[in-house]
């Protein structure tokens, strides 16, 4: 039986501040992330929660990441920013962003943030959820090194390539939160069966000669397995222009890897589009969508795509949330 301990939103945030900045992180820079790392927690994303914060603080002091960064904000249009991250954390950036983001989308009626020479976002749904919260709908997408191969093909040229929705509910929350990779499961998944040591479901990955295999660490040096086959690698490819040829980041062809310490900063990118609903839909949006989601809701064993999130999130808000105590361990020595 693996044992856990019980932590509130704040300390594992705290938590998360102090292990970044004792690696070498800038307050600035590891407040956002100590930020996002307690809301992927609270929505039950473990394996990109605090289980990163130890490859964070590695990727700080190897220099894949650079914990001083600081990112600069243009808007060359507009309705269009663009954020440089400078190699830093993507986090600092979007944050940068969307302060400015927001008020720009509900002037505008739309308005885009391009991010480039980023590093890891982390759960990309997090992102795109504060915007809905804001009363926005939003899309993001971000890419990633590669790990997916093209439809017929046996060498990664895309990564998992995420993309997410969120639309607002009025209420402050998001009604509807899309949040999926291109490939069956998150490569964060595969990575943590290798370090626990467990094979993976058939299904997840395939080897180096493009075979079916349960090994992770045969998987991670072979390719992942899209999810919906060729509509899978059509996402993947979508994420690539919307993340890396929109924002001029690095192609996933040649980033190199988010996971150990070899390659440098691997300068992929993210990009948002924030509309205010209002602007199209006469103010019709808040009903429309609201019926659209009881009619899945209303048929036993339904749901809607973010609501298992929101009932972890609002729990977690009054229970907090149970940690690996051996991760605790490694955080804590961190910190």
């Amino acid at each position: 039986m693996i044992e856990t301990q019980t932590l509130t939103l704040a300390e594992i945030e705290d938590l998360a501040f102090r292990a970044l900045v004792k690696a070498g992180t800038t307050e600035a820079n590891a407040r956002p992330l100590a930020v996002a790392t307690a809301m992927t927690e609270a929505d039950g994303v473990a394996s990109h929660g605090l289980a990163y914060i130890p490859i964070y603080a590695e990727h700080v002091q190897c220099g894949k990441v650079d914990g001083q960064a600081r990112p600069v904000l243009t808007q060359p249009r507009p309705a269009v920013l663009v954020a440089d991250a400078a190699t830093g954390f993507a986090h600092t950036a979007i944050d940068m962003g969307f302060e400015k983001l927001v008020p720009l989308a509900r002037e505008q009626g739309v308005a885009v943030l391009a991010v480039n020479n980023s590093y890891n976002c982390g759960v990309l749904g997090i992102h795109t959820l504060r915007l809905a919260q804001a009363g926005l709908l939003s899309f993001g997408f971000t890419n990633a090194p590669a790990s997916v191969a093209p439809w017929g093909g046996s060498k990664p040229v895309v990564g998992t390539n995420p993309i997410s929705v969120a639309a607002p509910d009025g209420k402050g929350d998001a009604e509807v939160l899309i949040d999926q990779s291109a490939s069956t499961i998150a490569k964060s998944e595969v990575m943590k069966h290798a370090r626990e040591g467990k094979p993976v479901p058939e299904g997840w990955v395939l080897d180096a000669d493009g075979k079916p295999t349960t090994d992770p660490e045969a998987g991670l040096k072979g390719s992942m397995v899209p999810s919906g086959g060729y509509k899978g690698v059509n996402q993947a490819l979508m994420v690539e222009i919307m993340a890396a040829a929109m924002t001029g980041a690095t192609l996933g062809a040649v980033a190199s890897p988010f996971s150990g310490t070899a390659g440098g900063p691997p300068k992929t990118g993210q990009f948002f589009i924030a509309i205010d609903p209002d602007a199209t839909s006469g103010q019709m949006f808040g009903e429309r969508l609201k019926a659209l989601t009881e009619s899945f809701r209303e048929q036993e064993g339904a749901f809607v795509s973010g609501d298992d999130r929101r009932v972890k999130r609002l729990r977690a808000r009054e229970e907090g949330v149970a940690v690996n105590a051996a991760l605790l361990e490694r955080v804590r020595a961190i910190a």
